[in-house]
């Protein structure tokens, strides 16, 4: 999982609505647009496990919901599986 995406997430989760960019996963480098009002540092680093974990929930809710997908196509006949697969990219 990329430290700029777990950044991210974590400034996310404190403001939704924050414009920011950043450098080299480097967090001193954390540039505020837009008029965002920055965010502290400490802040942010106190969200990283929780960003980490809402990071993996939404990977697996992706592929629980491609697995479902795949499941009711080829339930749906006359679809197989590699036609299923080629159906959702997987």
């Amino acid at each position: 999982m990329s430290t700029n995406k777990i950044i991210a997430k974590a400034i996310q989760l404190i403001n939704p609505e924050a414009q920011m960019s950043i450098d080299n996963h480097d967090l001193d480098t954390l540039q505020w647009h837009n008029g965002t009002t920055p965010i502290a540092k400490a802040d942010i680093e106190a969200k990283f496990a929780e960003a980490e974990q809402a990071i993996a929930d939404e990977e697996q809710a992706q592929i629980d919901l491609k697995a479902s997908a795949k499941a009711k196509l080829v339930a749906g006949e006359p679809l197989t599986e590699d036609e299923a697969n080629v159906m959702i990219g997987g």
